[in-house]
């Protein structure tokens, strides 16, 4: 089969290659997917389970890419509440070969039926987004209405679902970004947004949540936007700088099959839209990982056509 691999970890990015590898085994309890639609986080190539298995052994050549959409073809033993022939979507393990290939065993348990009515790569730009922005807002920091929060990102593929997601739990809702990210972020329904470039991040007042994406030096600024019982949470990397009488949670998103349902369908009523920027056949993946101009919302590799 084809697929994008990762040659070595010094290399980075100009380390990958379109290759042909063996079609993926099937392991108790996986399936095997043949992939429509893949997304990927430029990221990951930094991140040390691209690089080795659970046991800490190297795995090169690493096929990148974790969330995906397509049909199931192939049952593992023990395998169960998945057929062949099933349109399915998820979030695969960060520690395997992932979706940037023609097929791909993923863990039954970390994909969720496809509607009909749900194209692959809109799909395939929700499950890191979709479940990172759930698991933020309502998992850690248990944001409920009237609550006042705060989206850094709010134009990005994460951030653009948790305003959303936030609106519809009937909080109040500030957005943050650069200034061309205003209109989109106003229109998924935020109800003020911010210029991180030109206006002061402190001006915005006391939040009950802040959900970062950055870090850095926007996290730190963010913890004294806390207000007291409430949460500053985080993916962007470990805190160091806590708010007062607030908590701070880091997290990495987790797999759940009965969240992916929801979010479905939430995207089937219209009630939820992931933002797509390029979509992009496999042949150029490789350059997606490097582009030469940022795009608004997330780049969808698609792999084969619906």
């Amino acid at each position: 089969m084809q697929a994008i691999a990762l040659q070595g970890r010094k290399a980075g990015a100009s380390g990958l290659v379109l290759t042909e590898l063996p079609h993926p085994h099937a392991a108790e309890n996986d399936v095997i997917v043949k992939v429509h639609a893949a997304g990927f986080t430029p990221g990951e190539l930094d991140w040390p389970s691209t690089w080795t298995d659970r046991a800490g052994r190297d795995r090169t050549p690493s096929v990148p890419g974790h969330e995906l959409s397509g049909i199931v073809t192939e049952l593992g033993y023990g395998t169960t509440r998945l057929t062949i022939g099933q349109r399915v979507y998820g979030l695969t393990d960060w520690a395997r070969n992932g979706t940037l290939a023609q097929y791909t065993a993923v863990e039954a348990r970390n994909l969720a039926p496809l509607p009909a009515d749900v194209d692959h790569a809109t799909a395939a730009a929700l499950p890191i987004s979709g479940l990172t922005a759930w698991q933020a807002l309502f998992d850690h920091a248990h944001l409920h209405t009237g609550q006042s929060v705060l989206v850094h990102g709010a134009a990005g593929g994460v951030g653009s679902i948790a305003v959303q997601l936030a609106r519809a739990a009937g909080a109040h809702v500030i957005g943050t970004g650069r200034a061309d990210d205003r209109d989109t972020a106003l229109g998924l329904g935020a109800h003020a947004f911010l210029d991180l470039q030109a206006e002061k991040l402190e001006d915005i007042g006391d939040v009950d949540v802040v959900f970062d994406v950055i870090g850095g030096a926007i996290l730190e600024r963010s913890a004294a936007l806390v207000r007291p019982g409430g949460t500053l949470v985080t993916i962007a990397e470990p805190v160091t700088v806590h708010p007062r009488d607030a908590r701070a949670v880091f997290f990495v998103v987790e797999p759940d099959r009965a969240r992916l349902s929801d979010l479905a369908q939430r995207v089937r009523d219209g009630r939820l839209k992931p933002i797509i920027g390029d979509v992009r056949p496999l042949t150029e993946a490789i350059a997606a990982f490097t582009p030469e101009k940022r795009t608004h919302g997330k780049t969808i590799i698609r792999v084969a056509e619906d």
